[in-house]
């Protein structure tokens, strides 16, 4: 699960995918076990989730580089990208609204664009999180 943003600009609607997993990951217990990874320049996490072993991950770069971070995370840890969830912001979504999207372009979305570049694919699942129009 890796959360889209901007590592430098914590705070803002932009990195809203970094906040989620944050959040993720105080729920799941984990949050004091991030740790900095520079083989894929992220922050990852272990957790488990209903029985499923997850990897969360923060890309320490700018949101038109993140896709960068996770396929070199893909690579050295053997995820498809099928088996990719990218949580960002949307938007042209409500503030708080979520969706789900299996797969197709990345309408817009500059972090998106990098991850379906560098992965070479465009099959990984999105939890679009609506930060509206401010």
């Amino acid at each position: 699960v890796a959360g889209l943003g901007n590592y430098g600009l914590r705070g803002t609607r932009h990195s809203v995918g970094m906040a989620v997993l944050d959040q993720l990951a105080r729920q799941l217990a984990v949050a004091e076990g991030w740790r900095a990874d520079r083989r894929c320049c992220a922050d990852v996490v272990m957790a488990t989730a209903h029985g499923l072993e997850l990897m969360l991950l923060k890309p320490r770069r700018f949101m038109n580089l993140n896709g960068l971070s996770i396929a070199s995370a893909a690579e050295i840890y053997s995820f498809r990208p099928e088996n990719i969830y990218l949580v960002h912001d949307d938007m042209d979504k409500a503030l708080g609204k979520v969706a789900i999207k299996l797969g197709g372009s990345a309408r817009g979305h500059n972090g998106v664009r990098s991850c379906i570049s560098a992965l070479c694919s465009n099959e990984m699942t999105r939890l679009r999180v609506g930060i509206g129009r401010p």
